[in-house]
């Protein structure tokens, strides 16, 4: 394939850009050539722990410029979600500080402790998850078995610089032992996040489309399922969760596999 084409770049950032805080040294020379040769790219990130700000500055930290019409976000895609087909429900959140302030700034009405009037649950990837708030999402499925359950992201794990930790897909998996309700998830492997990233870029950019757009991460059962529910070109990086076997097992291949970004760099130079 001639990488040259691709106008769009939909980057996964943990494993992909950096493990951690661990920036991969790569990663700038390769976001400043896409940027020299007048081309876009996005982050895209189906971790839901930190809002768009904090991903603004944890990237500054790192030494990547970014603004807030740099990322599309699974918090983002959850409060489109919540609003466009729960409108003025109340609404459990369980996740972080910050993926609470994502929702409610768009509208959502949100809730952090248990109380009769609840009219439903939304998960994210919780680093600041208690038992307290185990103990009520799984009152709330128990008690009121019709209202709207909605997490984020399926993830099952999140790297980090040791190997990694349990993300919103394990909390999921254990609420559903407890109450036999599994949510409706958001984020990839789901199109909507590149479909209306392209849809944005589109504007500006009309050459950006489905055959000129790539998703670059490093899970298959996410990121590259995500391109491929798109219909875009998609590349694995084995530089995060997912190893050869995972692939030869998958029935989701992706379009293209690289050790890292660093090939990619060399391609599309």
């Amino acid at each position: 394939m001639d990488f040259s084409k691709i106008r769009l770049f939909l980057f996964d950032m943990d494993g992909t850009l950096y493990l951690g805080n661990d920036l991969f040294p790569f990663t700038k020379p390769m976001l400043d050539e896409i940027k020299k040769q007048g081309k876009t790219y996005l982050f895209m990130t189906n971790n839901s722990s930190k809002s768009v700000l904090d991903y603004v500055k944890k990237l500054d930290k790192l030494g990547i410029p970014a603004v807030y019409d740099d990322f599309i976000t699974s918090s983002q895609a959850t409060a489109d979600y919540l609003m466009k087909n729960h409108p003025g429900v109340r609404f459990y959140v369980m996740g972080t500080e910050s993926f609470k302030k994502e929702l409610a700034s768009s509208g959502v009405i949100v809730c952090d402790t248990y109380s009769e009037d609840i009219e439903g649950v939304v998960m994210g990837y919780d680093t600041e998850l208690t038992y307290q708030k185990l103990d009520d999402v799984s009152k709330l499925l128990t008690l009121k078995k019709d209202i709207p359950y909605i997490a984020a992201n399926p993830d099952w794990v999140c790297p980090t610089e040791y190997g990694y930790v349990p993300d919103c897909g394990s909390v999921a998996t254990m609420i559903c032992n407890a109450t036999g309700r599994n949510p409706h998830f958001i984020g990839k492997p789901r199109p909507e996040m590149p479909l209306a990233a392209m849809e944005r870029i589109a504007k500006k950019d009309p050459l950006v489309n489905k055959d000129t757009t790539m998703v670059i991460g490093d899970r298959v059962y996410t990121d590259i399922a995500c391109g491929v529910h798109a219909g875009i070109h998609s590349l694995l990086v084995l530089s995060g969760e997912s190893t050869m076997e995972d692939v030869e097992k998958s029935d989701v291949k992706p379009e293209f596999i690289m050790r890292d970004c660093a090939e990619l760099l060399e391609k599309i130079k």
